[in-house]
């Protein structure tokens, strides 16, 4: 798989976990049928795109971007549309996740460039 379609691949994956982890929240505890619904659907779906990228990256390092991202991105939505409260240990600490990230996409030699 080029590597433009990997990360467009791995981008897609991420995005259905972050929608499933926000339709957990919504789920309240899978009492609720839709938002458990559209939780599952998301959760296999990323999955599934997930292991397509595993064609061309290597599991650690697609694991790594995944959910690594996936843990930024929820935390900004549980900030934003869910009102919880990040301090500053936490947004330092996510700052070292996207850091981490952005050095293995750009250094490390396990990435296709």
């Amino acid at each position: 798989m080029p590597p433009l379609l990997t990360y467009a691949t791995l981008f897609t994956a991420i995005s259905l976990e972050v929608i499933g982890t926000t339709f957990l929240q919504r789920s309240q505890q899978f009492t609720q049928i839709v938002p458990t619904l559209i939780m599952a659907l998301c959760y296999a779906a990323s999955f599934f795109f997930l292991s397509l990228v595993l064609k061309s990256m290597p599991l650690g390092i697609a694991y790594a971007i995944w959910s690594g991202m996936g843990i930024v991105l929820i935390a900004v939505i549980g900030f934003a549309v869910f009102g919880q409260k990040l301090d500053l240990a936490a947004v330092i600490g996510l700052g070292l996740i996207v850091s981490g990230v952005v050095v293995v996409n750009l250094f490390s030699d396990s990435v296709s460039h």
